[in-house]
């Protein structure tokens, strides 16, 4: 997974944001256009833009013009680094807890 640290890291710094987040929980449902993503938030088009470059910049989403219309697309595979990631957290601490309790329950591990 070392091979992926700087992809994932950008990944979890987009996601820092309350407002990315927002964005990628929407395109969750399917794309639409910045304009229509921005009138969610309170804030100005240029700082919503910023938003929509830092995911766009980190791969979490693509953006396609037509004509007037910038319509932006989730990108679901590099959410699957974030999977990937937690599920080799998980297993580790899975791990962890499976010989935590083989030593408080074994009396044999309590010998060594």
């Amino acid at each position: 997974m070392a091979q992926y640290s700087a992809h994932l890291d950008g990944v979890f710094v987009a996601l820092a944001d309350p407002t990315r987040r927002a964005v990628v929980r929407r395109l969750g449902h399917g794309p639409t256009s910045v304009g229509d993503l921005a009138r969610a938030f309170p804030m100005t088009l240029p700082s919503f833009m910023k938003h929509v470059r830092t995911l766009e910049s980190n791969g979490l989403i693509r953006t396609v013009k037509s004509g007037r219309v910038r319509t932006c697309v989730l990108n679901r595979e590099r959410l699957a680094l974030v999977d990937d990631w937690l599920a080799e957290q998980r297993r580790v601490w899975e791990e962890r807890t499976d010989r935590l309790e083989r030593f408080v329950t074994d009396p044999e591990e309590n010998r060594q």
